[in-house]
């Protein structure tokens, strides 16, 4: 399905400021299901892009907020180098819980009210973009999360502070989670793994588990680490769960 990806979309967040939003849809008319994608670290990078216009030509309407938009101009993507990396876990660390919260609460409204959306919402993330998608799944709007390498849920640290309630509030879930971990990530050991898997046993949501062996960012079509056949295997998995927790065109 041939995209449109040169849309974006600036939206007030209370006490944040103006979020842009860079869009990804289907160049036909219709409803689409929508899914808001938060990225690593870095913004909205190349690779990033490309993961978007990929489930964006699979039926879906894509909104990626720019996650720093306090800090950083509109517009400003980190590189994948030292510098941009430490750039960006600085401010994993210095912006507010609260505020990546009031972000996807903004974000999800101006998605359902895209004259090309459905309605039926959905979140993606990536790094730390994966640990925005499940919190942003804790919202009753959202049905369905893929979370890929979410960093910091199993040690509570995203965030001013260092000391998030992720773990705390899995209780409040309703959306379906789709996990997909790297063996082979240092950031989320298998002790880390472990406890948020008990921890989704014990309030007893509704998931599904797939661990690759893989490295963290596996998905990242750039660098070493990328590795083509488990992208496809967990881009399969994720268009599978999406046509059948959002309907719709996926």
């Amino acid at each position: 399905m041939i995209i449109r990806s040169d849309e974006t979309q600036d939206i007030e967040v209370p006490g944040g400021g103006t979020m842009r939003m860079h869009l990804f849809r289907p160049a036909v008319e219709g409803r689409f299901p929508g899914v808001l994608l938060f990225s690593e670290i870095y913004q909205v990078t190349a690779p990033i892009r490309r993961l978007a216009a990929m489930l964006a030509g699979n039926g879906l309407l894509v909104a990626v907020p720019e996650v720093y938009h306090e800090y950083e101009p509109a517009g400003t993507v980190l590189a994948y180098d030292p510098a941009g990396t430490d750039r960006g876990n600085a401010l994993k660390m210095t912006k507010p819980v609260a505020a990546f919260d009031a972000d996807a609460t903004a974000a999800l409204t101006a998605l359902a009210g895209h004259p090309a959306c459905s309605g039926r919402l959905g979140t993606f993330g990536v790094c730390l973009g994966g640990h925005l998608a499940y919190r942003a799944a804790l919202d009753p709007r959202v049905s369905a999360a893929a979370c890929f390498y979410p960093t910091d849920i199993h040690s509570g640290t995203l965030g001013e502070g260092r000391s998030d309630d992720s773990l705390a509030r899995m209780a409040e879930l309703k959306a379906e989670l789709l996990l997909v971990w790297g063996r082979q990530d240092p950031h989320i050991p298998f002790a880390g793994r472990e406890a948020i898997r008990a921890r989704l046993e014990e309030v007893g949501a509704s998931y599904a588990w797939h661990e690759f062996n893989g490295q963290h960012a596996f998905l990242r079509d750039e660098g070493p680490r990328f590795d083509p056949a488990l992208f496809l295997q967990a881009m399969a998995l994720t268009l599978d769960f999406y046509r059948r927790t959002l309907g719709g065109s996926v």
